[in-house]
């Protein structure tokens, strides 16, 4: 049976400063940007829509003013970036018109998303541009930006945007084919990871810190990779050189999602005496007597590979293993992706404190409910109403409050329990939570377990406020505020959790190819 792909993907392609411009020369990398503009104009004309994700603006900053070396200066960093970015949407707009592809320019921070009503402007937006048949390009503000309302880097503001426009893929696009499991720079013996199931058990190098123009590594696309597959993105790392991949890598995925597909109809479908027609077809091909239970019990298993098994880059049996695509690292998408407002809350939202609350408050958000003020354990920070909180879970001591006489690290809190979930621990890792100082009194237990951020949350009640009613009933704040503004500290529809359950139960896969350690 034939396999077609699927029509109409949302494809968003991150490129760095290392693959838009010489590290040393700063001069534009026109080979590989004419690639790039090629295979994404032959994605348009495939009926797929395209984003590009750019960054490039100070390296070309930099070539323009006929500088050798980044500033440290952030003025001068931000000016760098506005001389920059012209010439950079120019030369795009110049490669693209040569193709006459239309292109489109949009610069964003977080504050651009912050508020609800901005951010579906800006979604709404990005579907009107790929509806006319217009290729998005996109890039952080940097003239404007700040540390308080940076994304960070490109690879995070990749996988917002993948996820603000429910892309079905993400490539992020690195200096090397994929992930190892050690530098193959160094250890010839690397062996790739073409699959990765579960962030959470994810074991590879990330020795790259990425170039001297640009701010990430591959740790940052990792950590990208965790936030576009939350929102249910098949995300792609490969290299950057040799972008024309990115079309076989599609085709290759697409192809594999409808072998499946077919694979399971053809053993669900029966004939008309209720046989299924796999059974049939194999019985018919080898004309011998097997057992029906064997024969699709075999099937199945040749299908379905078992959880502890890892993928075989030639299991699909309707798809030619000469064909393989070339080498990459591909996180599969969460079975339950966080969507629209809920992704809009963890992710376009910088939080400005922290609210603790206890087991009990957590399951009971956990079952819908909305945050009262009986479950709040602490608060820290300073923010005001509707404005986002990290919501961490922590034990409440029952005797007195304690004074730590070592101060907790942001790990005593990132680091799991065994009855916690690693996700959301992992999460609070990459956001470094901040703790109480030695001074105050702390009224949970902070090591054992250690606190664990589960989600965020936009308050009803400023910090003061919540640090006034924590622990009493809801009938008591009027008593203790002289008003009432509700009941709830936060309503269930202001709050989102990020991804509790493993997404899968099998461990990433370590497949290589025998004899190479690309990327040296």
């Amino acid at each position: 049976m034939a396999v077609h792909m699927k029509k109409h993907l949302t494809i968003v392609i991150k490129l760095g400063t290392s693959s838009i411009v010489d590290e040393k020369t700063h001069e534009p990398l026109l080979s590989i940007l004419s690639v790039i503009v090629e295979t994404a104009v032959n994605l348009r004309k495939d009926g797929h829509k395209v984003i590009i994700v750019s960054s490039g603006a100070i390296g070309v900053g930099l070539q323009r003013m006929d500088l050798d070396t980044r500033p440290k200066h952030l003025p001068k960093v931000q000016a760098l970036a506005a001389i920059g970015q012209c010439r950079l949407m120019s030369l795009w707009d110049q490669l693209f018109g040569h193709l006459r592809q239309p292109v489109a320019q949009i610069l964003l921070t977080r504050n651009d998303i912050a508020d609800r009503t901005q951010y579906s402007n800006a979604q709404k937006t990005f579907f009107e541009l790929l509806h006319m048949g217009v290729i998005p390009i996109v890039n952080e503000n940097d003239t404007l930006a700040v540390t308080e309302i940076k994304f960070g880097d490109n690879d995070t503001l990749s996988a917002i945007t993948a996820g603000m426009v429910q892309a079905d893929y993400l490539f992020l696009m690195t200096d090397v084919d994929c992930l190892y499991d050690k530098n193959p720079r160094t250890y010839p013996d690397a062996k790739a990871i073409e699959v990765v199931e579960d962030i959470v058990d994810l074991t590879a190098d990330v020795s790259s810190a990425g170039s001297a123009l640009g701010t990430g590594g591959m740790s940052t696309k990792i950590v990208a990779a965790r936030l576009a597959t939350s929102a249910g993105v098949t995300t792609v790392i490969t290299r950057s050189s040799k972008p024309g991949n990115i079309a076989s890598i599609v085709k290759y995925i697409e192809a594999q999602k409808a072998a499946r597909i077919s694979n399971y109809n053809s053993l669900t479908s029966t004939d008309e005496t209720g046989i299924p027609l796999a059974q049939t077809a194999a019985l018919n091909h080898h004309s011998t007597h097997i057992a029906p239970t064997s024969l699709v019990s075999s099937t199945l298993q040749q299908e379905t590979p078992r959880a502890s098994q890892p993928p075989s880059r030639t299991s699909s049996p309707q798809i030619d293993p000469l064909a393989l695509p070339p080498l990459h690292t591909r996180f599969l998408p969460n079975l339950h992706p966080i969507r629209d407002r809920y992704f809009w809350l963890l992710h376009g939202l910088a939080p400005h404190g922290t609210v603790y609350i206890d087991h009990g408050a957590w399951h009971a958000l956990s079952d819908k409910a909305n945050l009262l003020p009986v479950g709040v354990v602490d608060v820290e920070g300073h923010f005001a109403q509707q404005e986002a909180v990290r919501l961490v879970v922590v034990k409440r001591l029952t005797g007195h409050p304690q004074t730590p006489t070592t101060p907790p690290s942001s790990a005593s809190i990132s680091n799991p329990q065994p009855h916690h979930t690693n996700q959301a621990h992992n999460h609070a890792h990459a956001q470094g939570i901040s703790t109480p100082a030695t001074s105050t009194p702390v009224t949970y237990e902070l090591r054992n377990p250690a606190p664990f951020e589960v989600g965020r949350a936009l308050v009803n009640y400023s910090a003061t406020e919540i640090r006034r009613i924590r622990g009493l009933r809801s009938t008591e704040i009027h008593d203790v505020l002289g008003y009432a503004d509700s009941e709830y500290v936060a309503l269930r529809e202001n709050i989102a959790f990020f991804g509790m359950e493993r997404s899968r139960p099998a461990t990433p896969a370590l497949g290589h190819r025998e004899g190479t350690a690309e990327g040296t």
